[in-house]
């Protein structure tokens, strides 16, 4: 029987797993509002892919709770307003107002003070598949320094300060990368969301040119280790799955469901791995269990290629304990007829 990790390998090799490997997302929400529920998920469905711990030997310069109401600052010093518990707040006010201030942005060093040893020890306690405990996310950064209207409005016309920052940024994720390659995860992770409900929040001509570059960089890395590189992206994002694929990306957590999970599989299966997810806008809070079923049974069927799927879904705000256990019954159902 193959282990977890040897699971999770499988699907990103398109090598024949002998069932669908799973991961739950789980934000604190869930566990305020569900506890018990979401105790019987775990318990029935563990989790194949696990996040290694930061194992800081410094602690990051943040203040407060990210998921409590109120005002969070984190490792930059980027302050987010949170009215509802459970969920990330948002940042109202950027900490860069001028870009001619763009030198006083502190990058929070304490970020590579990982205790390696400390890290090799976890990955070497579980026979599950370890990512990274770090996220490098240069648009989304740079939109919690500036915020988000701003940015992409400075994006119109960008100043050399915009450069200045992008840069500094992705210096110090590649360090950050370069740092978590040394240890013994299985694969490196990095985010950000760059999807609407229909659209990219820039032009796809646009991503390739500021963005795109970063993002090979960080895959390089991931590969001249020996690990897999992970992508996290929120939204609308087909126009530039082609992309991600030519630069080498192992597994993308995206929502399918406002891409068409068809369309998507049309674009990539057997090309990339999808790990999840099922979309949390409507089904997961609202859908029957029949509609449930049947959005499973869609991702397998326009995406599995021997491999390709992780089933992951998200337990956040709205979604039912009893939609997103399902989820997880019907990929163990279709595991069962699984063929390389």
């Amino acid at each position: 029987m193959m282990t977890s990790r040897e699971l999770v390998k499988a699907s990103l090799e398109f090598a024949g797993p002998e069932r669908i490997p799973r991961q739950l997302w789980l934000l604190p929400w869930a566990e305020t509002h569900f506890p018990n529920e979401l105790r019987q998920i775990q318990q029935r469905y563990p989790d194949d892919i696990i996040s290694a711990p930061a194992c800081l030997r410094r602690p990051a310069p943040t203040q407060g709770d990210a998921y409590a109401p109120g005002v969070y600052l984190d490792e930059w010093g980027c302050r987010f307003e949170n009215a509802e518990a459970g969920i990330i707040g948002i940042v109202q006010q950027p900490l860069l107002a001028d870009w001619q201030e763009v030198d006083t942005v502190r990058v929070p060093e304490e970020l590579l003070s990982v205790d390696v040893e400390q890290v090799n020890a976890f990955c070497r306690s579980t026979d599950r598949f370890v990512l990274s405990g770090c996220g490098p996310r240069p648009f989304e950064q740079m939109q919690f320094i500036r915020t988000t209207e701003n940015l992409l409005l400075d994006l119109a016309q960008p100043p050399a300060e915009f450069f200045v920052l992008r840069d500094r940024l992705h210096q110090f994720y590649l360090k950050q990368l370069e740092l978590w390659a040394g240890t013994e995860v299985d694969a490196l992770t990095f985010l950000d969301d760059w999807g609407m409900q229909h659209a990219m929040l820039i032009s796809p001509a646009m991503w390739r040119r500021l963005f795109k570059p970063l993002y090979r960089d960080y895959i390089e890395i991931a590969h001249a280790h020996g690990k897999y590189a992970f992508m996290h992206s929120d939204g609308y994002i087909l126009d530039i799955l082609p992309d991600l694929i030519e630069l080498g990306l192992d597994a993308i957590n995206a929502q399918l469901f406002c891409m068409g999970v068809e369309r998507v599989g049309q674009c990539c299966r057997g090309r990339l791995t999808f790990w999840g997810e099922i979309d949390r806008q409507y089904l997961l809070a609202y859908g029957t269990a029949e509609e449930i079923i049947a959005a499973v049974e869609s991702v397998k069927q326009s995406l599995y290629a021997g491999g390709g799927v992780i089933a992951q879904c998200e337990f956040g705000p709205a979604a039912k304990p009893e939609n997103v256990s399902l989820v997880f019954a019907t990929w163990e159902r279709l595991s069962h007829s699984l063929r390389p």
